[in-house]
């Protein structure tokens, strides 16, 4: 096995657990967040930055480095590890939400997707078993089956069908799976927002013994409590030994409520979007520090924390290289969000330890502005 996952403790009072996570680059402690390197690099960030702050594991996107620079040239490289100077752990996704969020751009029949490249209008056609092939040449640690990612809101039927054409491509993304001693494929669970699909997806999926399971179609528009809901239905028919990944969600809110209902990893653009656009996430909910309120703040991004960001410049001075058109402001407000969001799952897993989850979360969201 490529890797190796153990649970350490389980909330007597939630669903959350603590865990380790072992791949060939490293340990993981769970529940994690994975900062996301979709073209190979986390936006803004060199890797010992991300080291300096704790990231343990990064993804990266198929699809993206399937289109440029091509997953061959990776190959050749050494593969992605080697590509991007990084030396712990690499989740790569299978490229089934790109492809499928390409809308009018593609097609999808039983044997696989035909697109056009978003960058050049390019014909491609990905199987599940060139989606494997790929991911094989990246060789990240953990890599994904592919599936039909559905949007919402989305027809019963639609649902239905899309949640067994994954499965069948489950089937052969395992066949066609080559390093298994080096990379662990995970299944993906689908049925957008019915919970009788969501369980026959769980049950079809957990059938074929995967290493670890993630859960897709989730975040994509739907109400946080429909997700909330769906997360219900579907995690108890995971099996207990194995890492359940919720995909594509990493607002504070959402991870702790992911946790609580025991998910142990997720993934997120958010830290970084919002970064660039000049929004810090802190113990006291989101500062937008392009605002006139911040020009005369002499105080950190947030007094609570303790990243090189926080400890170094102000909001007076972070609002400034926003305005003056500076990268080092985006790079600044990067970093911070994205200690803020590792922080956070220090504290999270720390409050498993000690049981105190439900009133961290309360203290947590009070603060934060969600309560």
């Amino acid at each position: 096995m490529a890797i190796r996952f153990e649970v350490l403790k389980e909330c007597r009072r939630t669903g959350a657990r603590l865990g380790r996570l072992e791949t060939p680059h490293g340990t993981i402690d769970t529940p994690v967040f994975m900062p996301v390197g979709t073209q190979a690099t986390v936006k803004a960030m060199t890797p010992e930055e991300l080291e300096e702050i704790g990231a343990g594991i990064i993804l990266s996107n198929t699809y993206h480095l399937y289109m440029r620079p091509g997953h061959e040239l990776v190959e050749k490289a050494g593969g992605l590890h080697a590509f991007m100077n990084w030396n712990r752990a690499i989740l790569t996704d299978s490229g089934g939400f790109q492809v499928f969020s390409l809308s009018d751009l593609r097609d999808i029949r039983e044997d696989g997707v035909n697109f056009r490249s978003h960058i050049d209008g390019s014909k491609h056609f990905i199987t599940p078993e060139k989606a494997i092939e790929i991911q094989n040449a990246l060789g990240a640690d953990i890599i994904m089956a592919f599936d039909e990612c559905t949007p919402y809101p989305c027809e019963f039927e639609y649902a239905k069908k899309s949640l067994n054409i994954t499965g069948r491509w489950a089937e052969r993304c395992l066949k066609a799976h080559r390093n298994t001693d080096k990379q662990a494929l995970f299944g993906i669970v689908q049925g957008s927002t019915y919970a009788d699909l969501r369980r026959e997806s769980a049950r079809q999926i957990t059938s074929l013994d995967f290493p670890g399971y993630a859960i897709g179609g989730l975040s994509v528009g739907e109400p946080k409590d429909i997700m909330y809901r769906m997360l219900e239905v579907t995690v108890p028919i995971l099996p207990g030994n194995k890492p359940r990944y919720l995909m594509g969600v990493g607002s504070p809110d959402c991870i702790i409520e992911g946790v609580m209902r025991g998910v142990d990893m997720f993934d997120c653009v958010l830290q970084t979007r919002i970064a660039r656009n000049g929004t810090a996430m802190t113990s006291r909910g989101r500062v937008v520090i392009k605002n006139a309120e911040y020009a005369e703040d002499f105080t950190p991004l947030d007094p609570e924390c303790s990243c090189y960001t926080c400890q170094s410049f102000t909001r007076a001075y972070i609002r400034h290289l926003f305005k003056a058109g500076e990268i080092l402001g985006l790079r600044l407000t990067t970093y911070h969000n994205l200690y803020f969001s590792l922080s956070l799952m220090k504290r999270i897993r720390d409050a498993i330890s000690s049981d105190c989850l439900p009133e961290f979360r309360e203290e947590f969201f009070s603060k934060y502005g969600y309560i």
